[in-house]
């Protein structure tokens, strides 16, 4: 409700009835788009208390707004602004001037060169290929609503409302710490993990305590586009290190470190983003042996390590002898989906805490009820069933697009079918540009919202990641015929 006590003036000397001062003020308010069509009024009792009027003089003013048509009063409701009137854009004080809010600042402020391509907008009826995303479909929705309201219980709420760690819920952590011991054999303390909303914050965090303006940053070519625009915001420089069918060429990256001092690696060995190609055992252990060698830094991102196609699949390289110095990074909105943002950083104890004061200047507490509810699906072991049943499902619909693909789009594209993930990495024939192929899908009614690499630092892919993980196998079949349809009128 808007400050009506400073917008309304009374000048109880004036010769104009103070009730026709207020009706006089009310018409300005509307007339300046400040009450729009349909907004509710105070009550009379409310106002009048507000005022210091009796409650007879607004009444009285109303009414004069009621007659002259700029007000209705509807039974049990009260009193609202005409919807029949026109809506009016809210403008300044002064009359010569813009609203404040319309005008650019007059100061400066920064802005971000390095960024990805603006959000797409999609209708009801466009079929949506994203970059890899679940299928919302599988959630355990009844448990996580007990969840959620056993943590809506007052009892609880209490006690989570009355203390809070930087690190994240201490019984989160525990719960997350025995599921990744599990499954990923890195054998970890909760001092060694800090939560976060979603991997892309724990990213941040973790160069930011690192990169220096004017540092060194190693990456693989291509690579995650986010991350690389948060190094470069960083002020650092990127060296990029070529990635092929079998990961980061690690010869490579010791090629660099003989010519220069880098201050950090960025490496996606599993399902690399965007490629979906997974390092082989061979690097891993060259790389593990260089980063000891060197003392790198690195952040290890495992952004989707629990949906894997085969039966033994590499432990991450923070499973490895490191001696302390890979920042492992990871995701559950991957497993929930992307609404409920929470991810994860694990290194050293000393790091952890530093990056948890650096987590509170950005995000004081988290998504604590969020961080509740997981807990008790991980120690209920709800979350692990949930991820059975995702690689089973994404398994079949990964085989499945793939054979369309070769079915039908063979001669137009490249593409190896990957060991797990979420996506296809397509590479289009250079008589096709993705650039002219997407808006056409678009006009068509598919809708490619997927990491689109057209053009790389100088590199031309041609390429972008097809996810399949959220889509049935009959949207499938028609967004490959769109696809199929849109090269064809390119």
């Amino acid at each position: 409700m808007l400050p009506y006590k400073n917008l309304l003036v009374i000048d109880k000397n004036s010769y104009v009835a103070i009730y026709r001062q207020l009706a006089i003020q009310f018409i300005g308010l509307i007339q300046e788009g400040k009450l729009l069509p349909g907004t509710a009024l105070p009550s009379t009792r409310v106002l009048a208390a507000d005022l210091e009027l009796h409650r007879k003089t607004v009444m009285a003013a109303y009414n004069v707004l009621v007659s002259e048509d700029w007000i209705d009063s509807v039974p049990r409701k009260g009193f609202v602004v005409s919807p029949r009137l026109p809506v009016v854009r809210p403008k300044s004080y002064h009359t010569n001037r813009l609203a404040s809010y319309d005008a650019d600042p007059r100061f400066r402020y920064k802005t971000l060169e390095h960024f990805n391509r603006s959000p797409i907008a999609v209708k009801k009826t466009d079929i949506v290929v994203d970059d890899g995303f679940p299928d919302m479909a599988l959630l355990p929705v009844e448990a996580m609503l007990k969840e959620y309201r056993r943590v809506m219980d007052y009892p609880a709420l209490k006690k989570i409302n009355s203390g809070w760690q930087r690190e994240g819920s201490a019984d989160f952590r525990s719960a997350l710490c025995a599921f990744l011991n599990q499954t990923r054999g890195i054998d970890i303390r909760i001092e060694n993990l800090l939560t976060t909303r979603g991997a892309q914050m724990a990213i941040y965090i973790a160069s930011s305590l690192i990169i220096q303006p004017g540092d060194k940053v190693m990456i693989g070519e291509p690579s995650y586009s986010f991350a690389n625009s948060v190094f470069e915001q960083l002020g650092a420089e990127l060296i990029r290190v070529p990635v092929d069918d079998h990961g980061m060429r690690t010869d490579c990256v010791e090629e660099v470190l003989r010519k220069h001092s880098i201050k950090l690696l960025y490496i996606i060995p599993h399902h690399h983003h965007p490629t979906t190609v997974t390092m082989s055992v061979e690097r891993r252990n060259h790389l593990l042996q260089l980063i000891r060698r060197y003392q790198l830094a690195v952040i290890e991102d495992d952004y989707d390590y629990d949906f894997q196609f085969q039966y033994a699949p590499y432990l991450p390289l923070a499973s490895g002898d490191h001696e302390g110095n890979i920042i492992y990074i990871g995701s559950l909105t991957k497993v929930l989906g992307t609404p409920f943002r929470l991810g994860y950083l694990i290194a050293t104890e000393k790091f952890v805490q530093e990056a948890a004061k650096w987590k509170t200047l950005i995000d004081l507490r988290g998504d604590v009820l969020l961080e509740h509810v997981v807990a008790h699906l991980i120690q209920r072991g709800e979350l692990k069933r949930l991820i059975q049943k995702a690689n089973k499902l994404y398994r079949q619909r990964c085989y499945f697009l793939a054979d369309l693909m070769r079915t039908q789009l063979n001669e137009n594209i490249e593409f190896k079918r990957p060991n797990g993930g979420m996506a296809l990495w397509l590479k289009f024939q250079t008589d096709f540009p993705l650039g002219k192929v997407i808006k056409k899908t678009a006009s068509l009614g598919l809708k490619i919202t997927g990491s689109v690499y057209s053009l790389e630092k100088g590199a031309s892919y041609n390429a972008f990641r097809f996810g399949f993980a959220s889509l049935h196998e009959e949207e499938m079949e028609k967004a490959v015929h769109l696809l199929s349809d849109a090269i064809g009128k390119v």
